[in-house]
């Protein structure tokens, strides 16, 4: 095959009548093509992608540039950021001959520029907190986040029950280990027997022990409230470029468990929350998980279940997720088969487990006339990728050895300063960063309330109709369990037991009788 038939393939099979983004220049024999785009139709990046590759070969720069695309033609960004080397795109790059150079060989302008950017977390990082109550996130994920057996899980269940019962808000781990002790071993223990089930204090010891793991791997600065509201994510500037939200997860990789169960709920929670959309038009969402090993590390076999299932159905909601990890072999199967846009870096073989490693993720990829694509990958310089990405009629581009377009932001880190000040610049950072800790099952069940019969500050939201409390076996938390159930506090309590991903999914109540936006998790 000639240089002439590869540009002639390179020039039909990328020729998109609708909108793309360039993902770089297509190379033949080590020569970049000036003009023969590699691009990627924004009607298929709803159907998922892989950027792969070793360390130091430039995959990271690969996603922050295509993010930055996507950026421009208004579709919105989540990063999640494991090594928080890419917050430094919301600065401006620095020109430099090198990229200059490339940028030339491949035919494609380039200038230094910013982008909007929301800097979040959920753990000890600086920005955003995103959060969740304990009673959002449902009896079953919150077991999954505990580890426990089926006998555990229905201790679990039981206390989640009695609070939707009672009306007893669990807003945090301190609320849960209050409502847990008062039925295993406190005033409610005989009426949650008769009624409910017991709670073995083998099952309660259990439970308290693991509360106390998730406490010390930074579950207490997650569980409460605010709840974060998946429609802020899709936040725009005043020219129209989608904002890129950075979750800064860099003190997060020592728990696998806890983040493979937040990016469950939250991409069920934007399942659920963003309208129908279907296969056709551009996408309202990106999400980019670096390092994506962490999320399949030590998952369960129920996990990875649910996992597929949503990553399945969310495309038709306009989302679309790109995996970002060293080797393709780090995502299950059952995954992988599921995304379309595949980035492959430079793998190194170093042994014989890594030659037999690369010959397997060849496979993966389709077949060539122009390249010996196991050799090829072992080859490539930094910033280089074989591509291959769906056609806007859903079918495999050809795979071509790409030069991938540099970055127009800073490629490097934010300084402290420069965190402190995009997120005081942040419109929405304010609601979601203020301490809350309102009054709920811990302080109810520890008689810390006022009198029922002091009158409750007047709140705007509108709550559902009070039901008849059953009898209590004590009455101090009978009347306080009246006074809460006129309060703007039922409206993160007030569901059924069943909270199950699948009910996540495909429908649960609403959380308030409020007209607002629906809240995370």
């Amino acid at each position: 095959m000639n240089i002439e038939q590869f540009k002639e393939q390179v020039t039909s099979s990328f020729n998109f009548t609708g909108k793309s983004i360039v993902l770089g220049g297509a190379t033949f024999d080590k020569n970049t093509l000036k003009g023969s785009s590699v691009k990627i139709p924004l009607a298929t990046i709803n159907r998922h992608g892989l950027i792969a590759g070793a360390t130091g070969t430039g995959k990271t720069k690969s996603i922050q540039r295509i993010a930055e695309a996507l950026s421009e033609q208004g579709v919105n960004v989540l990063l999640m950021d494991i090594k928080g080397d890419i917050s430094g795109i919301s600065k401006a790059g620095s020109e430099n001959p090198k990229i200059k150079e490339r940028m030339e060989s491949i035919g494609v302008d380039w200038s230094p520029r910013q982008y909007p950017t929301e800097l979040m977390t959920i753990s000890n990082e600086k920005g955003l907190r995103m959060r969740a109550t304990v009673s959002e996130f449902g009896p079953v994920l919150f077991s999954k986040v505990l580890e426990l057996n089926e006998s555990q899980e229905g201790a679990v269940a039981i206390v989640f029950k009695y609070c939707d019962d009672k009306k007893l808000p669990l807003l945090d781990i301190k609320d849960f280990r209050a409502a847990l002790q008062h039925l295993a071993e406190g005033d409610g223990k005989k009426e949650i027997t008769q009624n409910y089930g017991a709670i073995s204090t083998a099952s309660s010891g259990v439970i308290m022990r693991k509360l106390l793991e998730v406490e010390m791997q930074g579950g207490d600065q997650f569980f409460g409230e605010k709840s974060f509201e998946v429609e802020d994510l899709l936040q725009k500037d005043g020219k129209g470029n989608g904002y890129i939200n950075i979750l800064r997860l860099t003190d997060i990789q020592d728990r696998p468990k806890l983040f493979s169960t937040f990016m469950l709920c939250l991409l069920a929670e934007i399942y659920n929350k963003f309208p129908e959309v279907g296969d056709k038009g551009e996408p309202k969402l990106v999400i980019f998980i670096d390092e994506a090993h962490l999320i399949f590390k030590e998952a369960s076999k129920s996990l990875m279940q649910q996992l597929e299932t949503i990553i399945k159905l969310i495309r038709s909601k306009g989302v679309g997720i790109f995996f970002c990890t060293q080797s393709p072999a780090d995502i299950p199967d059952v995954i992988l088969s599921q995304l379309g846009a595949k980035v492959q870096h430079a793998l190194r073989a170093f042994t014989a487990k890594d030659r037999k490693d690369i010959k397997l993720v060849a496979e993966n990829f389709p077949s060539s006339d122009f390249y010996k694509t196991d050799e090829l990958i072992t080859e490539l310089g930094i910033g280089e990728a074989l591509v291959t990405v769906l056609s806007e009629k859903g079918t495999p581009t050809p795979l071509v050895h790409t030069i991938m377009c540099a970055p127009q932001s800073r490629m490097d880190v934010l300084t402290p300063t420069e965190q402190d000040e995009i997120i005081a610049a942040s419109e929405i950072a304010a609601k979601y960063n203020e301490v809350i800790d309102r009054k709920s099952a811990y302080e109810i069940l520890k008689g810390k309330l006022e009198p029922a019969n002091e009158e409750m500050p007047e709140q705007e939201d509108k709550v559902v109709e009070e039901e008849k409390p059953e009898k209590e076996s004590s009455s101090g938390i009978s009347d306080t369990i009246k006074a809460v159930a006129g309060s703007s506090i039922t409206k993160t309590i007030v569901r059924e037991l069943t909270r199950g991903l699948f009910g996540v999914l495909f429908g649960t109540p609403k959380r308030s009788t409020r007209k607002k936006k629906n809240s995370f998790f």
